[in-house]
């Protein structure tokens, strides 16, 4: 069982998020997911610096801890071939701790570049080619294609890690788990759901598996659920709405009749320990063995604390190894 800590870029600037993750390596985690995104769910949170220049800051701040995207679209905003090249240079700089999150998105990220949002199908077969793209510049195997939706002419990768960069695939779905198992070497989701791992297997994945799980450690359980109302709410509408909605303004709006009781339903709130270990054990039996913990809001110290002295030792199958 590995354990990691979320790097949110929509609540935290650039500094402070380098800052979180030495914190992190130093209390144990085995690893920091970072969010890649050009806004913030809401205007609340405040945040969207660029993810990758952050990634080559932690690789030389930190010594141990592996690093992630948590995860990146390769598909509109960026072309796959800058994707493949930036996992390579982040696979050396980091001496090989690097893996690469890819999902299909959302347009609240996509849609600057201003080729328009695409419906769920073509996301997947854009991300299907881009993993094919990706695969094999990291390879070295492919230097042309030609595809539906990308191009490649002569291209090359002239450095790379000695290690090809593990590539994991956001599901939501069976289907996206499929495409997991099928292109990619790993699965990351966001929900509980047995039937997104049953997929991933049932389709030849063996790889690792990551689930994100939000919560929010303060001092009063009454703290905890104002905090996540006010920073998370958004997550509330799910995956088939947020994927779709453009801009801050739109998930203002979405959530603006949601209680604290709803978001409380899906981020464990309060000093409990016992409350967020039920929420990571739903995880773990639905077949997750890396579990990407998500803190909700600014009091990151008190939460970095808070894991290291009583939640690590009490994860089933891991302790910490600060």
């Amino acid at each position: 069982m590995k354990l990691g800590y979320k790097l949110m870029s929509e609540e935290h600037g650039p500094s402070d998020l380098v800052r979180n993750a030495r914190k992190a390596e130093e209390a144990g985690f085995d690893l920091v997911a970072i969010s890649d995104h050009a806004s913030p769910w809401l205007e609340e949170q405040g945040h969207a610096p660029l993810a990758w220049p952050v990634l080559g800051a932690l690789a030389h701040a930190t010594h141990r801890i592996g690093l992630m995207t948590a995860v990146t679209c390769p598909t509109m905003r960026y072309h796959p071939a800058i994707i493949a090249q930036g996992a390579a240079t982040l696979g050396l700089l980091s001496g090989n701790r690097f893996t690469l999150g890819l999902g299909a998105g959302e347009r609240l990220n996509e849609h600057i570049a201003g080729a328009g949002w695409p419906g769920v199908r073509e996301r997947h077969e854009r991300l299907s080619e881009a993993l094919d793209i990706i695969g094999g510049l990291l390879t070295g195997t492919l230097a042309n294609y030609r595809g539906e939706y990308f191009r490649l002419d002569h291209a090359r990768l002239f450095d790379r890690p000695s290690e090809k960069p593990t590539v994991v695939v956001a599901a939501g779905g069976p289907e996206a788990a499929r495409l997991a198992a099928r292109k990619g070497e790993g699965l990351i989701a966001t929900e509980s759901r047995p039937d997104l791992i049953e997929a991933f297997r049932s389709a030849g994945g063996s790889g690792p598996r990551y689930a994100e799980v939000a919560l929010c450690y303060a001092a009063t359980e009454e703290d905890a659920r104002k905090t996540a109302h006010h920073y998370f709410r958004w997550s509330v509408t799910g995956w088939p709405v947020m994927a779709e909605l453009p801009n801050t303004e739109s998930f203002a709006a979405a959530t603006r009749h949601v209680p604290p009781e709803a978001v409380a339903e899906l981020v464990s709130c309060g000093p409990s320990p016992e409350r967020h270990l039920a929420a990571v054990d739903r995880y773990i039996e639905a077949g997750f063995d890396h579990i990407i913990l998500t803190q909700v809001g600014p009091d990151q110290d008190g939460f970095i604390e808070f894991f290291e002295r009583t939640l690590a030792p009490a994860i089933p199958g891991r302790q910490a190894t600060g």
